[in-house]
């Protein structure tokens, strides 16, 4: 009976110490787990170099070399368009994003040769979406005016201006009011290019803010 006493009681130690050390090694691991995510989560998007506030979204937009390296779009930490993804090509390379969740709608390069397909394109764009543009060789042979005039309609300044050669790049929310902040030229000049006959390419990068109704048009 003693021994039989003795055995139970060595068994439920046992036990006891089982749990007791599967609950250390559980919080452990919770912990770590914890201190992954945070420490992921403290790392800055598509290689800014600080973190993103609230309601913003992390985006580093790169324009084409020249024709032989193609243009590279970064959104909220994710490369959606690059040479390297061999998803890019020749005219603008565009991404388009639900502005209040952040999700990628769609991502397509446009080819400057389709001139009516690209305005259909860009008709479709609704109010409220982020749209990330970066060129790739010469995104004005069939550029019309009414194309230019939507990206105006997005925050653009500088479309107007783009011509042959050009480098550009841009960020702006369609239906916008004001003019986006995250947009960069460069002239095709023989006098300043760097590459053989096309200028340098240009890049921004930055936190773009969440959809604000009060930045939209009616």
């Amino acid at each position: 009976l003693l021994l039989t006493a003795a055995l139970h009681l060595a068994a439920v130690i046992v036990v006891l110490l089982i749990t007791w050390g599967i609950s250390i090694n559980s919080f452990d691991a919770q912990e770590k787990v914890e201190t992954f995510l945070a420490t992921t989560a403290s790392v800055p998007k598509c290689r800014l170099s600080r973190l993103c506030p609230p309601q913003h979204f992390a985006l580093h937009i790169r324009s084409g070399a020249a024709n032989v390296v193609g243009p590279n779009i970064c959104f909220d930490g994710k490369i959606i368009m690059s040479h390297v993804l061999n998803n890019v090509g020749p005219g603008l390379n565009i991404v388009v994003v639900n502005g209040e969740s952040g999700v990628v709608e769609k991502s397509h390069y446009l080819d400057m040769n389709a001139g009516k397909d690209i305005l259909a394109y860009l008709k479709e764009i609704k109010p409220g979406m982020i749209v990330l543009v970066a060129s790739f060789d010469d995104v004005t042979k069939k550029m019309t005016d009414e194309m230019r005039e939507i990206f105006v309609g997005m925050g653009s300044a500088l479309i107007k201006s783009v011509k042959h050669r050009d480098s550009w790049v841009f960020a702006g929310r369609a239906g916008a009011k004001s003019k986006s902040l995250f947009e960069k030229q460069a002239a095709h000049d023989e006098k300043t290019n760097i590459y053989e006959g096309w200028p340098e390419m240009v890049e921004v990068a930055g936190c773009f803010p969440r959809n604000q109704t009060d930045r939209l048009t009616d």
